[in-house]
């Protein structure tokens, strides 16, 4: 199944933007939406959540610029956005490791099943970019 994802976005390299802004979109949907209201709920600080949501929502529009009006060199743009989820992981590990005595149980594990995701996203990227032929 891997395989064949890879295949497909190989055929439409830039899908995986229009995968990036998307998630990135639920992202800050989840961080401003629903941990920001319920703060005490997951523990992390208001103001955290609404700098997170708010980088989520600058990857999301570059995401979405690239898909609709790059017209090449898209590997380029890709490994751009590839390092910036994987700093925005990095940040999201060290908010974690910072405020842990502060989060709740649920904070814990959204934050980690978030950053499980975006890095699955990453890796998926770089092997775009590295097995592309384009």
């Amino acid at each position: 199944m891997k395989a064949n994802i890879l295949s497909r976005l190989n055929n439409n390299p830039k899908t995986i933007f229009l995968i990036d802004g998307f998630g990135a979109l639920l992202t800050a949907f989840f961080l401003f939406g629903v941990l920001r209201p319920f703060e005490e709920t997951f523990g992390m600080p208001k103001d955290i959540l609404t700098f997170l949501s708010l980088i989520a929502l600058v990857f999301a529009v570059y995401s979405f610029y690239c898909y609709f009006f790059l017209k090449g060199n898209w590997k380029t743009f890709l490994f751009g956005i590839s390092i910036a989820n994987f700093m925005y992981c990095c940040l999201t590990l060290g908010l974690v490791y910072f405020f842990y005595s502060e989060l709740t149980v649920l904070g814990v594990v959204y934050f980690l099943a978030e950053v499980a995701v975006v890095m699955g996203l990453v890796l998926v990227e770089w092997k775009l970019i590295v097995n592309s032929e384009n």
